[in-house]
């Protein structure tokens, strides 16, 4: 199922039919139309294949492949990829990353001090952007079939949509909200009534998804509407002003109590689950069975110097070899901070999969791989310790969860202890669901004493390092900017130092602000 759904997503992305809705957000991605619209909605089969776009423009980069004829112009075309740049903006900006490359724009992630004219946020702003044109485009098209496997179709479409506006608002905060195709230059909406309006979708798409576990595999279904307003509702105290966290307990439960489980196969019989998550056969060693909304890579059906196929070979170099994780080689590029590794007990907690060797865990300079400890939570081998399917050892087979269930208990124990109502013995059931998987045993249990917001952040940092969560997280708990938390090279200072609250969201990029005459800049760029 999963080769047939990357199939699907790699002859689409060759054949689309957007033909006007690339000024929906005022972006300027490259149009790669060569169908019509009467070509795409002929039938529900082909319709299909246009849903299929959609997951794909959270996946791929272009048209072609790895490289060549891109949908967002003006980067590099590795680099604009969704994950990537999530990656990029979420965590690199953190305690979780360094990167030695010297790239304009991106040594001013970590050290936060980021401009309007950034490539890394532009780019993020353009892909997120033309997926908002992609799926509306998309809502508004199919409504003229009349199959109700269409219906499924749509309410996917608008998921994916929601989805989109949730990282739109959580990183710029105050964008256009357009859900029709047009080319009038949109209004600037703000953070209240996008939420409003992320919420009222995913309310009432909810019974329109399939149910939990009914669809193929690289598709969401009822959970993962639940699991987004979990995410969401965690975060509307920051974002609007006003708690929501009896509603994201509510919708945790749910999820919960869905046919998702956590993986507990040890396939590769090293002595921990956790690992299995980030192999090259994720969809069927077990961990599928965890994933609520994954990005499907393949190295051979659906391309990109983006995904996991960044995340393996960047994060490879000095000692390391590359083919212990399936490629050919690294990228000298990514590591962490001993903030990251001083929250995990080494050689208990195997979620803390770390390269010492001939890594210092104090970094003197950034630009220096060998300084931080690199990280080997990723790779394109499966359980077997064979490698992915492209030979040549460029591309990776690894699929990357953007919400899985082992994140829902984390916010359900932080909505509960932020005064949502929940069960906190049953928090602390769950959390030693996911810590006898991390320690392969009960040595790492906690008790109802231990169970502070604190600890859940930490929890959290721990469970998902690098999935592209932690400055939300930061920004949740105000310990992005300010001098509550430190960590090296926070603000371009060794030690770490507090920036300008200000940069606890990211700027409009300056290209649309010279566009739109609609927009504003966010306060203090």
């Amino acid at each position: 199922m999963k080769n047939k759904i990357k199939t699907i997503i790699f002859g689409i992305t060759i054949t689309f039919f957007i033909t006007s809705c690339t000024d929906d957000l005022n972006q300027s991605p490259i149009d790669p139309d060569s169908f019509t619209q009467e070509d795409v909605y002929a039938n529900v089969d082909v319709a299909k294949g246009a849903l299929a776009k959609l997951y794909a423009a959270l996946t791929l980069t272009g048209q072609q492949g790895p490289a060549g004829q891109p949908d967002i112009a003006d980067i590099d075309e590795g680099f604009s990829q969704f994950s990537r740049m999530l990656f990029n903006l979420n965590e690199l900006t953190t305690d979780h990353a360094v990167v030695a490359w010297a790239d304009p724009g991106l040594p001013n992630l970590h050290a936060m001090s980021w401009s309007s004219s950034n490539d890394f946020i532009e780019a993020m702003y353009s892909r997120l952007a033309q997926t908002v044109s992609f799926t509306n485009s998309f809502i508004t098209n199919a409504t003229a079939l009349t199959d109700p496997e269409v219906q499924t179709f749509i309410a996917e479409a608008r998921f994916i949509r929601a989805y989109a506006y949730y990282n739109l608002i959580d990183l710029y905060a105050n964008v256009p909200l357009v859900t029709v195709v047009s080319t009038d230059l949109p209004q600037q909406s703000n953070r209240a009534d996008i939420f409003a309006f992320i919420e009222s979708e995913l309310l009432e798409i909810q019974d329109q998804l399939a149910a939990s576990g009914s669809n193929e595999y690289g598709r969401v279904d009822e959970v993962a509407a639940w699991a987004l307003l979990s995410r969401l509702y965690l975060n509307a105290e920051v974002w609007i002003g006003t708690p929501k966290y009896s509603e994201s307990v509510t919708f945790s439960n749910n999820v919960m109590n869905s046919s998702y489980s956590i993986n507990m196969i040890d396939a590769n019989g090293n002595g921990t689950a956790y690992d299995e998550l980030f192999l090259a056969d994720n969809n069927t060693n077990g961990a599928q069975n965890e994933f609520i909304f994954a990005l499907n890579f393949d190295g051979l059906n659906s391309q990109t110097f983006g995904g996991t196929t960044f995340l393996v070979h960047a994060a490879i170099g000095g000692t390391m070899d590359p083919t212990d994780f399936g490629v050919n080689g690294g990228w000298f590029g990514l590591r962490t901070t001993k903030a990251l590794v001083n929250k995990f007990e080494l050689g208990s907690d195997r979620r803390g999969m770390f390269h010492t060797d001939g890594q210092n865990l104090e970094i003197a300079s950034i630009t220096t791989f060998e300084d931080g400890y690199a990280v080997r939570k990723f790779k394109n081998v499966d359980s077997n310790g064979n490698a992915g399917s492209d030979t040549r050892g460029d591309l990776v087979d690894t699929d990357l969860p953007l919400i899985r269930l082992a994140e829902i208990y984390l916010n359900y124990a932080e909505a509960s202890l932020r005064g949502g109502g929940g069960d906190l013995n049953l928090a602390v059931t769950k959390i030693n669901e996911l810590r006898l998987r991390a320690y392969g045993d009960a040595s790492g249990n906690i008790n109802s004493g231990d169970l502070t917001l604190d600890f859940v952040l930490d929890e959290r940092s721990r469970e998902l390092y690098w999935e592209g969560q932690r400055r939300t997280d930061l920004v949740r708990y105000n310990y992005f900017t300010t001098n509550s938390y430190l960590w090296p090279f926070k603000g371009n200072v060794v030690n770490g130092s507090s920036v300008g609250g200000f940069r606890n969201v990211f700027p409009i990029p300056v290209n649309i602000l010279s566009t739109n005459t609609n927009m504003t800049q966010n306060q203090g760029y």
